[in-house]
């Protein structure tokens, strides 16, 4: 004896007519489709609640061990931070959407396509912007530099004054604001003049050739040693480094802080002129030999002076 096929599954909406119309099974069916229906709801629901607490929980702990690390991080500097842990929530929060639409019975599928579709089409659009925000996540995961340095970057200096992800703000020695986009800046040299923490003074003068260089050496050591912003460490030189035309160079080189960088090297010139001078050592001007011949007329050329006839 043969079975009879199983009977196709009858639409919601004509199982909920014949239910309103007072047909016991479709009562029965609709009743069991909702109750079905209201369980995945509640456990979507649970997913959702469960979905936001993991994210904020993630995302507070990524912003916490960001923290932790103040080899990396400036001092109430928190753009990485906070932009590292909003990706993280944004990408626990989006599983879990996934999720709570599979569970109500959503194609996710579907939905992933057009949503892949639509972040390429977005990022070929965007592909500019979003090199600028990948290359302000590696400046700031790297600090070439900091917010407050003197930095030199195409060829123009001056101090750091804001960071973020997408410009680096730089107010140089005039007082002009640079805003550079990051994706400009990573690809490109950049020197940090404060990321050594010193600089380095170099300065160079001519003395008489007839004066005492051991003397002018001494002098301009005891000039860096007497300055409180030059560094002990590394210690103060002083070298004779060319002879030129009218002097002999000494060079003396020491060390400051970059902040004390160009008040203690004007300083430092005011000070070694008046003790050179105090000591009797001349900074002589440039000096040139010059020889001059005269040509005397031949005995020849004499006599024809003496005997020319005087024309009147």
């Amino acid at each position: 004896m043969q079975t009879p096929p199983p009977e196709a599954p009858v639409p919601f909406l004509e199982a909920a007519r014949r239910a309103l119309e007072g047909d016991p099974v479709m009562v029965r069916e609709v009743l069991g489709a909702v109750g079905a229906f209201s369980v995945r709801l509640l456990v979507a629901a649970i997913i959702l609640a469960l979905t936001l607490w993991a994210a904020k929980r993630l995302s507070n702990f990524a912003r916490r061990a960001l923290g932790r690390l103040p080899h990396r991080n400036h001092p109430g500097d928190t753009t990485l931070s906070d932009f590292l842990s909003g990706l993280v929530k944004w990408l626990v929060i989006a599983v879990g959407l996934v999720a709570v639409l599979q569970q109500v019975g959503v194609q996710t599928a579907s939905v992933l396509a057009i949503l892949g579709a639509a972040s390429l089409a977005v990022g070929l659009a965007l592909q500019g912007t979003l090199s600028n925000v990948a290359a302000g996540v590696m400046i700031l995961l790297l600090r070439p530099y900091r917010i407050g340095d003197r930095v030199e970057i195409h060829g123009r200096s001056g101090k750091i004054s804001d960071l973020d992800l997408f410009h680096t703000t730089v107010v140089d020695y005039d007082g002009l604001t640079l805003v550079y986009p990051n994706g400009k800046v990573f690809g490109e040299l950049i020197v940090n003049v404060d990321g050594s923490g010193r600089r380095r003074i170099d300065l160079a003068f001519g003395v008489d050739y007839e004066d005492d260089l051991d003397l002018a050496l001494r002098l301009l050591l005891e000039c860096a040693a007497a300055d409180p912003r030059v560094l002990k460490d590394p210690e103060p030189w002083s070298r004779v480094t060319s002879l030129d035309d009218s002097a002999v160079s000494v060079t003396l080189r020491c060390w400051t802080t970059p902040a004390d960088w160009q008040n203690a090297k004007c300083d430092l010139i005011k000070t070694v002129k008046e003790r050179f001078e105090a000591e009797g050592l001349s900074f002589p001007f440039p000096q040139r030999v010059m020889m001059m011949r005269e040509v005397f007329p031949s005995d020849d050329a004499k006599a024809s002076l003496v005997l020319s006839p005087v024309s009147n």
